[in-house]
């Protein structure tokens, strides 16, 4: 048998599969069958095999049809940690699971809107292979709302898991909280207050933060967006002694949140609960006038306890930092020679000749608005004459002032035994962990905001899918850390009022731009794009006797060492 290529006119050649053969000493030929319509890869193979040749491969890019390839690597890495966590278990058996755990993997691959989320989980315009890999199926906006619905009422349980994991009896608790602005006002939480996002003009709501002592996230909880921060405190004590049974626990808070107030109502009356907080501007130069705090103890040292009998019981732990003295200073007469302009110019209004500003509510207003917004109207003295108005420095404001720069003070009711002055400076420090958590959800990193949910209970379940996907990337960063521009191995300070240094091993990364083997020190975002090109090709064979399959790509030296620090193989 061989095949015969027949020429045919102006179409295309016949390739006819022929028999020769003997027949009464003649040699004879016919047609077994017409192949025309066979692919060019099958046609030589079978032309091989006439041959005689038992090894018969096809050219490959003729053999094989690449139908379809997605980023896989990054995917593998959020997925790969979200079983090393549990999360999957934590959360109740259905098909709402799984949609459940691509919000909080996509949140941290691609955060996007809920309709965008849809479109990147379905396999006609998927952006990855998260939607296979969970087989969420033909999933649309509708159905991710109502995973929404189906994981709040798992918070309490989800909550009280992570604190089993993070917290124990005497666990030194981080609590802060923040605002995220609204696209919309129909959501009953959505109110106006202080935007921390500088947003005044949207609605917002007000969300808290509980972590623990190294910034792992465990609770988070909604507030209206008008709620004052001290008002979310109690609810904050009631989750700790109810929901998460600690008996002993401390509290470290910023002055703004711990206040007078809730120390004297909330914290002090429960037994077992202990805290750390600081001063208000106020009750320091209260301590000064007193006598209690003299400022010639810092001739010596940067770091003394001293007592008062306003606050009975508690340690105040007096610090002095000369940078943050040096930037108070600098910032409070940038803002005096920025509102110095502005009265100026109001001072020039009422000074002109053609229709001069006399009236005194209008100039006050006027004033309001240039010294209100940056605090700056305690630093001057003005007064409103025939003349016009004139304004000048308060100079013994701003004395008694800088004399404080950089100086702060911090309460707690731990003795000494329990934590001395040093380790208190070192555990208030800590909170600096919870706002680097509200950065990277407010930013473009988990892109918590803005918020366009209408029912409360989604607004909810959306900042609780944001602190799930935060959990999974803080555990990533730990792990990635080599990789990264982290400081693996920060050094401890031999004074805490200091400022932080990075150790020798993480300058020589930011100066190389390498680590010690020589592998690309990335930022974690770069990282997981890296990853991303990790990709699963699915392969349809030219045969249709084999069956289409997926091939992964083959990591490079990198991302197989970035795998290797998750605990993940391919």
């Amino acid at each position: 048998m061989y095949i015969a290529v027949v020429p045919n006119r102006n179409s295309p050649p016949a390739i006819l599969l022929r028999e020769s053969f003997r027949e009464h000493g003649k040699v004879k030929n016919r047609t077994l069958a017409n192949i025309s319509h066979w692919p060019p890869a099958q046609i030589e193979a079978l032309r091989q095999v006439l041959k005689g040749q038992t090894n018969v491969a096809p050219p490959l890019a003729e053999a094989f049809e690449v139908v379809r390839s997605l980023p896989h690597g990054h995917v593998a890495a959020v997925l790969g940690m979200v079983r090393q966590l549990k999360l999957d278990q934590l959360l109740q058996p259905g098909p709402e699971r799984a949609r459940v755990l691509a919000l909080i993997a996509q949140r941290v691959l691609e955060p996007g809107s809920k309709l965008a989320t849809a479109r990147a989980l379905r396999s006609e315009t998927a952006h990855s292979t998260l939607g296979a890999e969970l087989a969420v199926g033909a999933v649309d906006e509708d159905d991710l709302y109502a995973a929404l619905d189906w994981l709040l009422p798992q918070q309490s349980k989800l909550e009280a898991a992570l604190a089993r994991r993070h917290l124990g009896e005497g666990s030194l608790v981080l609590y802060d909280v923040s605002s995220t602005y609204f696209e919309g006002h129909c959501c009953p939480l959505a109110r106006y207050g202080h935007s921390r996002d500088e947003r005044r003009g949207n609605p917002q709501i007000v969300f808290g933060l509980l972590t623990d002592t190294d910034g792992c996230p465990v609770a988070v909880e909604v507030f209206d967006g008008n709620t004052a921060d001290p008002r979310t405190v109690a609810a904050q004590i009631s989750k700790l002694r109810e929901r998460f049974a600690l008996k002993e626990v401390v509290v470290v808070g910023d002055r703004g949140m711990l206040t007078q107030a809730r120390i004297e109502q909330e914290l002090r009356p429960v037994p077992g609960l202990e805290w750390i907080t600081a001063l208000r501007s106020g009750q320091i130069q209260k301590l000064v006038s007193d006598g209690a705090l003299q400022l010639s103890l810092f001739d010596q040292t940067d770091l003394a306890e001293i007592a008062h009998p306003d606050f009975p019981g508690e340690r105040l732990v007096v610090c002095r930092n000369p940078l943050l003295a040096q930037e108070r200073a600098r910032k409070r007469e940038d803002i005096m020679l920025a509102a110095e302009k502005k009265l100026e110019a109001i001072a020039a209004a009422t000074r002109r000749t053609e229709r001069p500003l006399r009236d005194p509510e209008r100039i006050n207003y006027r004033i309001g608005e240039v010294l209100g917004p940056k605090k700056a109207g305690k630093y001057f003295q003005w007064q409103l004459t025939a003349d016009g108005l004139s304004f000048q420095r308060d100079v013994e404001r701003i004395a008694r002032d800088a004399a404080l720069d950089g100086i702060y003070v911090l309460r707690t009711s731990l003795n000494s035994q329990r934590l001395d002055a040093a380790q208190t400076v070192r555990s208030y420090k800590r909170l600096a962990q919870v706002e680097r958590a509200f950065r990277t959800l407010k930013s473009q990193e988990l892109e918590i905001r803005p918020i366009h949910h209408r029912l409360a209970g989604r607004v909810r379940a959306h900042v609780l899918v944001c602190l799930l996907a935060y959990y999974v990337e803080w555990h990533m960063r730990r792990a990635l850390a080599p990789l990264l521009f982290a400081d693996e191995q920060p050094q401890q300070q031999t004074s805490p009022v200091a400022p932080a240094r990075r150790s020798a091993s993480a300058q020589a990364k930011a100066r190389t731009k390498r680590t010690p083997h020589g592998l690309a020190v990335q930022s974690f975002r770069d990282l997981l794009r890296d990853l991303a090109t990790i990709v699963k090709n699915r392969i349809r064979p030219v045969l249709k006797s084999v069956a289409p399959f997926d091939i992964v790509t083959r990591p490079t030296p990198l991302q197989k060492h970035a795998l290797q620090l998750l605990g993940l193989t391919l």
